[in-house]
């Protein structure tokens, strides 16, 4: 799976987790020089709770497109540390 973001590859990996229609991929295989930590977080009632990160490719930004679990519940232990997108990435096999 790939995720891409203004015509650029910021994730690929053959082994995401795919958990309410979303494309978790393994927090090694983001390509970090496109990701900044933003001071956002939100809580998932099943998850907990979730920081994010800012995607930056060529001087354009998508504030907030990608999530991750820090830590979670013992039901979302598949996707700790896991990062998955929203917010117009694309992801594509």
């Amino acid at each position: 799976m790939k995720a891409i973001w203004n015509n650029t590859i910021i994730a690929e990996s053959d082994a995401t987790e795919a958990i309410e229609n979303n494309h978790y991929f393994p927090h090694e295989s983001i390509k970090k020089e496109f990701f900044k930590t933003s001071k956002t977080h939100s809580t998932c009632p099943w998850k907990g709770e979730a920081s994010y990160y800012t995607i930056e490719v060529d001087g354009k930004q998508n504030k907030d497109a990608a999530w991750f679990y820090p830590e979670v519940s013992e039901k979302a232990k598949a996707i700790e540390n896991y990062v998955a997108f929203w917010k117009g990435v694309e992801i594509k096999s």
